[in-house]
């Protein structure tokens, strides 16, 4: 580790510097890397009082310069000057100040630098002890999510606490945002808390295997809840803990079906003719009703003397028929106190299901959630894990969406209840900027698109350029993190997984190796089998 007490010097600050950022000469032989840690003396009004800090900064870059070595040369001359062991080379690096740490009515907090920083002060590498204290939190608190870029033997520790302001997490495909979240849900599970993860492509549904395929220790603590309708990107036998979710369709208000059905409104003898004909429906013998009756109904109405009532019959089986997609229904309704349990983590596999039919899942079973906490029903904290969510709050507003609304309802009030809301997509740029705007926090790993990037910071009070500037040279893994949940802004490398990973991709070559095999195989049995016949008219004929 590095030497706390006489920490190594490494270089003096030159040209202008400011209380955020300054440039600093480096030993040629011996310069920092980009993302490492420096420590830079300054003074600062702390409690009143003008003191000498410690301040930390991260180097956001590294260049060489030389006078002698000069684009205007051509290369014998360079050659030669090479030879005659003439050399001027500086290392420059720039480094960004991430703050300096202070007592404050006897609490240990990190301010951010006001005050010059002056040319020619000394640059120190970071002692280790200094650089873990800025990014540690109390266990009960802190959530292991990695280590740092720089440093590969300093943990990071993000704050629970920091999730009450919501979190996004945001990363190009590959970059590894799925595997980030089940490192989350590992920290969140071990620490007891609810979860529900509305889980579009099964990538969380091996949650409770180790990567060796055994039993992970939670494992009784994880629910896998699918519709029977489902083709289900994994069978239930791969599977732990599988159970229905269903809806019964009997159970919808009359309110609630002409929502799903997006009736306008204005259309009152619409929406009045399918509150009569579900009337009829329940005064009838068979109160277990299904959405083929309400057809059945309306179509017997539409055929009836009542020349208006058969007019709005008519025009409300337009709309009801698009029941029929919404391939949800069964013979009840799974009860949300089977996902809503102390320490469980409940992921909602939306995996073979049509947008529609996702779309209303996720509405009625965050809204059920939202419910229950707003009322007082469920008494601990929930953490609402959304990936896709540009699937379900896109940005373009003409694409209706039911979770939209409780999504943005979540957003602005869910904290106040205690029902905290992640958000995970790799194309920020289509997600619902109000939304994103709501998640005080954000993990994002490596984005490449221009758009997308412009949508992060735009959504973002923490991230800067020069850290906008970094994202598309981050390795698979790597993550900037910042917001409530982190004291400073961080770069870390996101921490091996303990358990299975769900959503990664195939493996190419293995498959088609496979296949080239299994056609080897196929065409081995089709020759032995010709063979055979061969073989066996043979002997016919000699007969």
């Amino acid at each position: 580790m590095s030497n706390t007490h006489n920490p190594k010097l490494i270089g003096r600050i030159v040209g202008e510097a400011s209380p955020t950022e300054f440039l600093f000469v480096a030993d040629k032989e011996n310069h920092p890397p980009k993302y490492e840690y420096v420590i830079v003396h300054s003074k600062e009004d702390v409690n009143g009082t003008i003191q000498q800090v410690q301040v930390l900064a991260q180097v956001t870059g590294v260049i060489s310069k030389s006078i002698s070595y000069n684009k205007d040369l051509d290369f014998e001359a360079l050659e030669r000057m090479f030879h005659a062991g003439i050399e001027d080379i500086n290392v420059i690096c720039q480094a960004r100040t991430l703050g300096y740490m202070a007592e404050i009515n006897g609490k240990r907090e990190i301010l951010i630098p006001r005050r010059a920083i002056y040319p020619g002060n000394e640059v120190y590498l970071a002692p280790d002890k200094l650089v873990q204290e800025f990014f540690s939190y109390p266990e009960e608190e802190g959530l292991h999510i990695g280590y740092l870029i720089s440093r590969a033997t300093i943990p990071v520790h993000i704050s629970l606490n920091g999730f009450k302001r919501h979190l996004a997490i945001l990363a190009q495909t590959g970059a590894g945002k799925s595997y980030t979240v089940g490192v989350l849900v590992e920290e969140l599970l071990a620490k007891g808390a609810t979860i529900i993860i509305i889980d579009p492509h099964a990538d969380y549904v091996f949650l409770s295997r180790k990567p060796d395929g055994t039993r992970y220790e939670y494992a009784n603590r994880i629910k896998i809840f699918r519709n029977p309708s489902s083709t289900g990107r994994y069978s239930k036998e791969e599977l732990d803990n599988v159970y229905d979710y269903t809806i019964k369709f009997s159970d919808l208000t009359d309110e609630e079906i002409c929502e799903i059905l997006e009736i306008p409104e204005k259309w009152t003898n619409i929406k009045a003719i399918i509150s009569e004909a579900l009337n009829q429906l329940k005064t009838e013998e068979n109160k277990e009703y299904t959405y083929q009756d309400l057809i059945n109904k309306l179509q017997e109405i539409a055929q009836s003397d009542d020349k208006k009532k058969a007019l709005h019959a008519y025009n409300a089986l337009k709309y009801v028929k698009k029941l029929e997609k919404l391939k949800v229904f069964g013979d009840k309704t799974t009860p949300i106190e089977e996902m809503l349990k102390p320490a469980q983590l409940s992921v909602i596999d939306l995996s073979g299901l049509n947008d529609a039919s996702m779309d209303y899942i996720t509405y009625r079973i965050l809204n059920s959630c939202y419910n229950e906490v707003s009322n007082g029903n469920f008494q601990y904290p929930i953490f609402a894990i959304i990936e896709e969510a540009h699937k379900f709050i896109p940005r373009k507003r003409e694409r209706r969406r039911m979770s939209r609304e409780i999504i943005n309802v979540i957003a602005a009030e869910g904290r106040k209840f205690g029902i905290f809301m992640t958000l995970i997509s790799q194309r920020p740029s289509k997600v619902d900027p109000d939304a994103l705007s709501q998640c005080n926090s954000q993990i994002i790993l490596r984005v490449s698109n221009p758009i997308d990037q412009r949508a992060i910071i735009e959504s973002s009070e923490r991230l800067s350029e020069s850290l906008l500037r970094d994202l598309p040279g981050l390795n698979v893994g790597e993550a900037v993190i910042v917001g409530e949940i982190s004291k400073v802004p961080v770069m870390v490398k996101i921490r091996n997984r303990r358990t299975k990973e769900g959503g990664a991709d195939i493996d190419i070559l293995t498959k088609l190796k496979q296949a080239r095999e299994e056609t080897k195989i196929l065409q081995e049995i089709k020759e032995t089998r010709e063979k055979t016949i061969t073989r066996e008219n043979t002997m016919l004929s000699e007969v």
